[in-house]
């Protein structure tokens, strides 16, 4: 092997190439349009277009993926994971071209991809599971709570859990629907639902001289969606005796499936009774790998190079050994105050922290674009520590730290979920973001927020006089006269905070009825003495927004211009879209009498469905949307009248 070719995008395309250096190999990126400046473009040896912007047009598309292949002289090919990464057709695509696949082979994919029949072999080689069927009309012997999911899927697509009997069709429709759109089969099973489990899985690697080896367990139980958001290794509650025995099960699973390069057997934990299920084999590397490496200093993506390239293991069991405790923590673009909505935009700030030193996985960096066409994840934050409190409270600091701004994200949610004591305590069960119910966004208190607001102002002060074309030798504020004193408004989260401040003679400010005074200020920072507390914060501003770093984390402010121009309100009754996506299906007509709650319509935005609900009783007036549109982030999808008086907004 001499070049590999990078068939994915974002932070992992961007780690593999790393890991292609390490090994001396040469790699190969490939693009959609809208990623022409992403990172792992440039992080490649060299890159090629793919055309086009949509997954089946470019990372999804099997033909243009061979053709970049060949074209670059690419004798390699690393799917990471997502998209292609499971698919066996691809993986045959690309062995018959005469190219070698970093992966399992696509046998292994075919009968573990089916999650039917994975659980049928499972059985056969004696690991226990939960109890499940593919016919919905035996959803009384599985038993409810039960899941509903797709055969082929993954990542918390096609995923939906049943309370009771009556929900059970529109679940299983809803799941047939996203699973279709993500993978392209709309097979779903039923499953019996665990609420208070854990997600523990276990790494397993193996060669094709029939070495197999598993390097212990990550867990993955703090999730929202079905989707995981922290993972760490070694569980806070697995001992030396249950880890013996789940890891002998994932490498008796593995054994009869021949498994060959890196793979993930998934179990569910019930620690009340010390007992574990099958649930799935990923058949690729996983998001949450880094914290396995960084306990056992195993480099998975090297190994898998080294698998596909005819290699053995040069690990056994014997010589695999763990070091202190690892956290990772998927840093998304989206808003967790608003049910984990994805979000999107431009990253007008993004400053990784230099300490405390830790991993970053990063897919982006200061102006990249988060669209609604891919996973909104723009990050994998790692950190490893001699214990787990401090690898922990390692991670929660540098996410405080990451100056950030422009798109919404859960970093406050992240850093507020690694601090609660039910975390710290490892009381981690798969009800976790529910039951124990993290801050969803920055907590600050009001003085916190003034402080924020007055280094905002000071700030484009400080700008406002290094970019002045006239009397620009003049100190700030300076005034032949008596004049009141400057005013800026700020707005943050729905509220509007003033600043005013004036010039003094000795170069310090009066803020209110406060003194401040400017250290040092920079394009990029200031550093603001207030009330005799001094504070550098990073600081970005882009357009009619301004982004200020604080302790816990980034303030984001809009700037309120002095004269507000005329403009239209939200509609009065109007339903909102709550993120940018397509209309799959609007469930009312004009007419309709709505009630509060009730779905209305549903969008479809990063291959998952979100329900748009009634917020009160009224009759539809309007639908200004049909099946197919593409939506912003914010468009009236219809109107209700509530019967309020005219022009109050619903």
């Amino acid at each position: 092997m001499r070049k590999v070719l990078i068939a994915n995008r974002g932070e992992i395309a961007v780690r593999i190439a790393r890991a292609c250096d390490d090994a001396q190999l040469a790699s190969v990126a490939v693009y959609a349009d809208i990623d022409a400046d992403a990172l792992h473009v440039t992080a490649a040896d060299e890159a090629y277009a793919l055309g086009g912007n949509s997954p089946a047009d470019t990372y999804l598309n099997i033909p243009k993926l061979l053709a970049a292949a060949a074209e670059s002289g690419a004798d390699a090919l690393h799917p990471g994971y997502g998209f292609l990464s499971e698919n066996a057709g691809f993986a045959r695509a690309v062995i018959d071209a005469g190219i070698a696949w970093v992966g399992p082979t696509p046998e292994v994919i075919e009968s573990m991809g089916d999650k039917l029949a994975a659980k049928r072999i499972a059985v056969e080689a004696g690991v226990p599971t939960l109890p499940s069927s593919d016919d919905p009309a035996s959803a009384g012997e599985v038993g409810f709570p039960l899941l509903v999911k797709a055969a082929a899927g993954g990542g918390g697509k096609g995923m939906r859990i049943v309370e009771r009997p009556e929900d059970l069709d529109e679940a299983v429709a809803a799941a047939q629907r996203e699973a279709k759109g993500a993978f392209g089969d709309d097979r779903v099973f039923l499953e019996r639902y665990v609420p208070r489990a854990r997600h523990i899985e276990i790494q397993i690697l193996g060669d094709e001289h029939g070495n197999l080896i598993h390097l212990g367990e990550r867990e993955c139980s703090i999730q929202r969606r079905h989707q995981k958001v922290i993972e760490e290794s070694p569980s806070p509650v697995i001992d030396g005796a249950q880890r013996s025995a789940m890891g002998e099960a994932a490498l008796t699973l593995a054994r009869t499936l021949g498994y060959r390069s890196a793979g993930t057997v998934e179990f569910l934990y019930d620690e009340d009774r010390a007992e574990f299920s099958f649930l799935e084999v990923n058949t690729r590397l996983q998001v949450e790998h880094p914290v396995t490496e960084e306990v056992t200093g195993i480099d998975l993506v090297r190994e898998q190079l080294r698998i596909a390239a005819g290699e053995a293991l040069d690990h056994d069991q014997d010589s695999v050994t763990f070091t202190g405790h690892a956290v990772e923590a998927r840093l998304y673009a989206e808003d967790p105050a608003s049910g984990f909505l994805p979000a999107t935009g431009r990253l007008v700030a993004y400053e990784e922290p230099a300490d405390p030193a830790i991993r970053w996985d990063s897919g982006v960096a200061a102006g990249s674009v988060v669209g609604v066409d891919f996973d909104p994840m723009l990050a994998k934050v790692v950190a490893h520590g001699p214990t787990r409190a401090e690898a922990a409270g390692r991670l929660a600091l540098a996410l405080e730290r990451l100056h950030l701004g422009g798109v919404v994200t859960n970093r406050a949610f992240l850093a507020e979920t690694l601090r609660t004591p039910a975390f710290l305590a490892g009381d981690t069960t798969t009800d976790f973001i529910d039951r124990i119910d993290p801050p969803r966004s920055l907590v600050l208190d009001e003085e916190g927020l003034r402080r924020a607001a007055v280094a905002a102002a000071l700030w484009l002060q400080g700008d406002n006089r290094a970019h002045a074309r006239v009397l620009a030798d003049l100190p700030s504020g300076w005034r032949n006269s008596l004049m009141p004193p400057e005013r800026v408004v700020l707005r943050h989260g729905g509220d509007d905070v003033e600043v005013t401040y004036q010039s003094r003679r000795d170069g310090s400010f009066a803020v209110g009825e406060d003194r401040a005074r400017v250290h040092e200020w920079s394009p990029g920072e200031i550093d603001v003495e207030l009330d005799g507390r001094r504070t550098r914060s990073r600081v970005t501003a882009a357009g009619a927004s301004i982004h200020v770093q604080v302790p816990n984390g980034t303030v984001s402010f809009e700037i309120m211009p002095r004269f507000t121009p005329p403009g239209a309100d939200l509609t009065g009754g109007g339903l909102h879209a709550p993120m940018p996506g397509a209309v799959l299906e609007v469930r009312c007509s004009v007419g309709d009498e709505v009630e509060a709650g009730q779905v209305l319509v549903v969008l479809e935005a990063m291959k998952m469905e979100h329900h748009v609900r009634a917020p009160v009783a009224g009759v539809v007036t309007e639908i200004r949307v049909t099946t197919g549109d593409q939506v912003d982030n914010g468009a009236t999808l219809l109107v209700i009248d509530d019967g309020t008086a005219e022009g109050d907004d619903t």
